[in-house]
């Protein structure tokens, strides 16, 4: 036989009392019970004496002979140093994602990383691509303008050879 010690409801509807008993694990809430060990009234105050109250004996018997508190008992019993206090349960995170949904979404963020830094690197190449042609530009010009140059001296020297001979042709 499995025991539990735990809260049997009584009192009027929004009016509740429980009874601390000591009862079989298959019996109902309310139903048979072995013996009462206490009670709990939750209208009362929290700093009210009266709100749980234990035959602390019977309870240290009863836990003896291993009887297990139900959560809610055990609380009350480490509040009042019969017994240790379980810990609480971890709550379920309910409003935060799954492992799964986090790692779609660390696996999407490397992507984006990923495009992004592709995007940068294309970036600077087109840049740089960009400033090479410039230069080749530049010099092409340059070029351009170095043969219209040496044209135009040229011709300003065929031109003056030209005049020289007219005016040499003109004075003899």
């Amino acid at each position: 036989m499995s025991l539990r010690i735990r809260l049997a409801r009584g009192g009027a509807k929004k009016r509740p009392f429980y009874r601390i008993v000591v009862a079989d694990s298959r019996m109902p809430r309310d139903g048979r019970f072995i013996e009462r060990v206490g009670s709990y009234n939750p209208m009362l105050p929290k700093d009210h004496p009266d709100r749980v109250v234990f035959k602390e004996e019977r309870v240290r018997h009863w836990l003896g002979v291993g009887a297990l508190p139900s959560d809610r008992v055990s609380r009350f019993l480490g509040t009042a140093g019969l017994a240790s206090r379980r810990e609480a349960p971890v709550q379920t995170k309910k409003n935060l994602p799954g492992e799964k949904t986090l790692e779609r979404r660390k696996e999407r963020e490397e992507k984006r990383n990923a495009v992004a830094a592709a995007r940068a690197k294309a970036k600077t190449e087109a840049k740089a691509q960009a400033k090479a042609e410039a230069e080749v530009e530049a010099k092409a010009e340059a070029e351009v303008e170095a043969e219209v140059e040496a044209k135009a001296e040229v011709e300003a020297e065929a031109k003056a050879e030209i005049e020289a001979k007219a005016e040499a042709t003109a004075e003899g």
